[in-house]
């Protein structure tokens, strides 16, 4: 389970209040606080005298475990004397001193000089002008203290050993256990020293080795007070997450209006949490939220997540709902799993309204499915059951005649078997079979039609294949059978609605087809002057293929019940040929080692110095971008149908979706009988290790009209980005009752982003981006964030907009301060960000 980096308690100025403080990112300087509150302790002594520098002369305490090393030793009655670079080994700690006396009957010990404690679970270390400690009992007291715990000193550095280090000083430490610290006039933090962006002062902070508590403490954000904290706590223990009252979310909404949240976080146990919350519109009512994580063994997780409103608007008016969403996965063994993914929505309109993400409000599919399945020598079983919930444009004819848009269809898989196979070897005939069964049980409902019950499906396909293979030319003949029973069918009237008949249907074929692919045809281009242009040789290929398919037997389309592609089985006769183009870029021979340009936008100062390692210039390994790479890849495909009626399966003024034509493009261009399909192109261009190009193409040679254009530009340089993406759709669309004609789906769409920066980037970042209808001229949403980050703390301010007709109109506002490893005051979370 991911570690929770930030908890912090909701709290009231100057008020009772409690903060929940995760652990701490830092390196072991000096602290600089403003004084806090004095405790009662004993006067500091006088600064121990110096000593010179000798030859170190090992020692042993041959009564124990400790070691010692120091310049130099005197032993009387096993009291111990050292000066001088004096190291002392006991377990996992070790502690130094310019002057140590030390009993080995009592375990007492007096340091002076540059005294340093280190070791422990959590890598603790203490750097002190003096104390005393026992070794047997490890306790003692610290003077003039500077401590840490998470780091540690390698090579003569401090690194952290962890990405949540925990740093305090004080005037007086007292050590009463091997974990447990009392801090007297203090002060934590866990930012880059020696000038912290924020510290915690108090004047008595106490450490059990899971936490640091303190009462009336101060909170300091850029040396100045800002906060009165009567209780406070900060996690210590490295692998420990706090529970507690996560920041409060205040901010500002056009529909909403003022909004008011708070969540309550449960560390359950190292493997479990549990998130509950709340928030208030002062414009519409109440918000609930709760999500539950765990996180098992291997690729074992659950979560799930609850969200809804109540809405005191009311009527239409009312947009209130709910949505909850449940998913996992467990291993049996490495061959057996189960896994659902399952989502109830109460109202598409709550989802449209309330959403935070675009995609998400705009999406009108739902589906959930929870399946088993196991695989052995080839063979895949699979137990499904499954729910699909869609908002689609489907009318129907009303008592007066009128048309209801925007129904509902719901199908169900309860429950669908299948077994199916890869290719086998038949002997050594070179033969190859494979087959596909699925026995299921489903339902339908729409607003026009609807099962009376379940619907038995048993579909059984088997395939026998001989791959041919000779001088570069790849042949594949197959031939193959499908027979499929329904229990129930559909009566051939199905304009303007569908009924459905309890006589049972069989549906049976032959497939015949035959996959060609040609050797590839390639050539180098290496002249001079492409050297000069590209800077490369440039290897051009081209990969033609043919496929002809040939489906017969199935003359009763018509009849047959529609749940899944299964249902879309037809006859047909078509040949599809294409063509694959590549150019690739093949950097000349080099006497240096190339490198990307590529940029480490990462903040160090939240980064582990242990991970840094230093490569010699020397070096001529391989870089990414240093070998061959596809520069542009063009691919141009096409269909010819002998039977254009598709055995009669072609309905006039309707869209018709047939299995051939949908594994083929995801636009639907059959209206009518037709010979040949839309020209397919897809046009896919790596310019460079910055600018990626793509441009996706459906040209109807018939009508003589680009049916679909979809274009998607990224370019990126070191911590500039932009993208932009536009998509021109106009193609059938749903036909609505007998004598209506089939309406055009006809949009253009633009969305673009531009922005400079990074979530943990120092400094400013501002990034942007919107969604534009083209057609009527309007912002469907858009977004403005920027940020500006110190060693440890940030500040960022986001206005979203959206805009999705009557449903949603909301100009939102939102903003956080992110203290590193603490917490996130605000509402922007990180989901929702644009870098």
């Amino acid at each position: 389970m991911p570690r929770l980096k930030s908890q912090l308690g909701s709290f009231i100025f100057l008020t009772t209040t409690l903060l929940s403080l995760s652990r701490a990112q830092l390196s072991a300087q000096e602290l600089t606080t403003k004084a806090p509150p004095q405790a009662t302790a004993e006067d500091l002594p006088e600064a121990p005298p110096q000593y010179p520098v000798a030859r170190i002369v090992p020692a042993k305490d041959e009564a124990s475990d400790i070691k010692i090393l120091a310049d130099t030793q005197t032993t009387v009655a096993g009291h111990f004397t050292l000066d001088g670079s004096v190291v002392i080994t006991y377990g996992d700690r070790t502690v130094e001193a310019d002057h140590v006396e030390y009993d080995r009957e009592s375990g007492d010990l007096v340091a002076t000089g540059h005294l340093v404690a280190t070791g422990g679970t959590n890598q603790e270390r203490i750097e002190a002008s003096h104390g005393t400690m026992n070794l047997k009992t490890q306790t003692g007291r610290f003077y003039d203290v500077k401590g840490s715990v998470g780091i540690k000193k390698k090579n003569s550095r401090l690194v952290y050993t962890n990405g949540n280090p925990f740093l305090f000083n004080g005037r007086l430490v007292v050590k009463t256990g091997p974990q447990a610290y009392d801090v007297y006039d203090g002060s934590v933090t866990s930012c880059a020293l020696p000038h912290p962006d924020w510290i915690l002062s108090a004047g008595h902070f106490n450490i059990d080795g899971e936490r640091a508590r303190a009462s009336n403490s101060i909170f300091h954000l850029v040396n100045v007070p800002v906060l009165y904290l009567p209780y406070v706590t900060h996690a210590v223990d490295t692998e420990d997450r706090q529970s507690g009252f996560l920041i409060p979310v205040i901010s500002q909404s056009s529909s909403k209006g003022l909004i008011i949240g708070e969540q309550v976080y449960l560390a359950i146990n190292r493997s479990t949490d549990l998130t509950v919350g709340a928030e208030y519109f002062s414009l519409r009512g109440y918000s609930q939220m709760a999500t539950f994580r765990f996180r098992g063994r291997n690729d074992d997780f659950v979560r799930a997540h609850y969200s809804g409103l109540l809405d005191r608007l009311q009527g239409s008016a009312n947009q209130g709902g709910e949505d909850f969403l449940l998913s996992g996965r467990h291993d049996f063994t490495p061959h057996t799993r189960v896994a659902t993914d399952v989502e109830y929505l109460s109202s598409f309109t709550y989802r449209a309204a309330f959403s935070e993400s675009f995609n998400q409000a705009v999406s009108s599919d739902i589906l959930s499915d929870v399946y088993v399945t196991h695989d052995h020598d080839g063979y895949v079983a699979t137990g499904l059951v499954d729910r699909y919930q869609g908002l689609k444009r489907i009318a129907s004819v009303a008592a007066d005649g009128s048309i209801i848009v925007g129904q509902q269809v719901r199908i169900f898989h309860v429950p669908s078997l299948d077994l199916s196979s890869v290719d086998h070897a038949l002997g050594r005939s070179g033969f190859v079979w494979n087959f596909d069964v699925d026995a299921s049980g489903l339902k339908r409902v729409q607003p026009n039609f609807q099962t009376a019950g379940v619907v038995e499906r048993f579909d059984l396909h088997p395939e026998l294949a001989y791959p041919l293979n000779a001088g570069g030319w790849h042949l594949r003949p197959s031939i193959g059978a499908r027979e499929t029973y329904y229990n129930r069918s559909r009566s051939s009237n199905i304009i303007p609605n569908p009924t459905e008949s309890t006589a049972g249907i069989n549906r049976s074929d032959v497939e015949i087809q035959v996959d060609a692919r040609a050797p590839v045809i390639e050539r180098t281009f290496d002249s001079g002057f492409i050297r000069r242009v590209l800077g490369s040789d440039v290897k051009h290929t081209v990969e033609p293929s043919v496929t002809y398919r040939y489906v017969t037997g199935i003359n009763n389309f018509a009849n047959i019940l529609r749940f899944d592609d299964r249902d879309l089985a037809s006859n047909t006769n078509e040949l599809e040929y294409g063509v694959t183009q590549r150019l690739f870029l093949r950097p000349r021979a080099r006497k240096a080692p190339c490198t990307t340009d590529a940029e480490q936008i990462e903040n160090p100062l939240l980064s582990s110095v242990d991970s840094m390692i230093d490569t010699p210039t020397d070096s001529v390994a391989p870089q990414p971008g240093c070998g061959t790479r596809e520069w542009i890849t063009w691919r141009l495909t096409q269909k010819y149908f002998f039977n254009p009626t598709f055995g009669g399966a072609v309905q006039n003024g309707r869209r018709n979706l047939f299995d051939s034509t949908l594994d083929f493009s995801g636009i639907a261009f059959l209206t009518e009988p037709r010979e040949i399909s839309p020209l397919i192109s897809r046009l896919r261009m790596r310019a460079s290790e910055k600018v990626d190009f793509e441009w996706d193409v459906d040209y109807d040679t018939g009508a003589k009209k680009f049916t679909s254009s979809n274009v998607f530009v990224d370019v990126h340089e070191g911590v500039t980005f932009a993208g932009l993406s536009y998509a021109r759709l106009n193609a059938p669309g749903r036909s609505y009752s007998e004598g209506i004609a089939s309406a055009v789906s006809d949009f253009s769409q633009m969305r673009v982003l531009l922005g400079f920066g990074a979530p943990t980037r120092a400094g400013l970042s501002v990034a942007g981006n919107a969604g534009l209808d083209l057609n009527v001229g309007s912002v469907q949403y858009a977004a403005l964030q920027t940020s500006y980050n110190w060693d440890c703390c940030g500040f960022s301010v986001e206005y979203r907009k959206y805009e999705l007709g009557s449903v949603r109109n909301e100009n939102v506002y939102r903003f956080n301060i992110t203290l590193a490893n603490i917490g996130t005051a605000g509402n922007l979370k990180r989901a929702e960000r644009l870098f």
